[in-house]
């Protein structure tokens, strides 16, 4: 019996005005254990794409599913099959790191014993010990970040969306949320994540998805990308340059 794709994007056509999308009849599945990688210009359509998945838009087209469900026919079992970390912080500034770890727990139903394993882990992990009985309201910039990736991953859902996650954090930092995001998907999670930082990211996704003016130009392992674009052995980040400045791929897929 085939598996259902942990999330399944169907012919999305969407955008923010009516008669004026954003996003053209797009297409891709994020599979079991999989880290995908979506890549594209300031522009291009990747938080819109992300916007659609999370719910917090309407498609003009096409359909959305994580694990078979639609956010219409099933929104609970939709919305609790996934977690999203955004490119910029958004915490309650009068609770503390411990606080919005617990809430966030509560939220997804995490069972006590599990909540403490991955709470205990993820503080140690991201170095924030000392800071977890500190409000929001007095952390840097990159400490809220790592707040917002750690809430992500207590509460384990199928389905992570991860926007931008490296800007604000130290070197240290990305690599534990390198590290922690394959050791996540090893145990079976699903990972759509987006970043410009390229070169960082080629050695740890399975497939990357280049969008386009809104559309999905090329998609694929690294080396399936390669040979579609007649470029073996070239570093992904030279690969999108060239695939966004030339024409017989931006305009021919318009």
């Amino acid at each position: 019996m085939e598996q259902v794709p942990v999330l399944q994007v169907d012919r999305l056509t969407g955008g923010y005005s009516l008669g004026k999308p954003v996003l053209h009849d797009i297409s891709f599945q994020v599979g079991k254990g999989e880290m995908i990688g979506l890549i594209g210009l300031n522009g291009a359509g990747k938080s819109t794409t992300m916007k659609h998945i999370l719910g917090l838009m309407t498609p003009q087209g096409g359909e959305v599913h994580i694990q078979g469900a639609t956010l219409r026919k099933a929104p609970e079992q939709y919305r609790s099959s996934l977690a999203f970390v955004p490119e910029a912080p958004q915490l309650y500034e009068e609770m503390t790191v411990r606080e919005h770890l617990e809430f966030t727990a509560r939220a997804y139903g995490v069972e006590p014993a599990d909540y403490e394993r991955r709470a205990a882990r993820l503080i140690d992990l991201f170095n924030m010990k000392e800071k977890e009985d500190s409000l929001s309201m007095h952390l840097s910039k990159g400490m809220k970040q790592k707040v917002m990736i750690m809430c992500a991953f207590v509460a384990a859902p199928p389905l992570y969306i991860i926007d931008e996650p490296f800007l604000g954090l130290d070197p240290l930092g990305i690599r534990s949320l390198l590290d922690f995001m394959v050791e996540t998907k090893q145990g079976g999670s699903s990972i759509l994540l987006s970043s410009h930082i390229l070169s960082t990211i080629e050695n740890y996704c399975d497939r990357f998805i280049v969008l386009h003016r809104g559309r999905i130009i090329v998609q694929g392992t690294l080396e399936q990308i390669r040979e579609q674009t007649g470029q073996q052995g070239t570093p992904l980040e030279q690969i999108f340059y060239d695939l966004v400045q030339d024409s017989t791929w931006t305009v021919s897929n318009d």
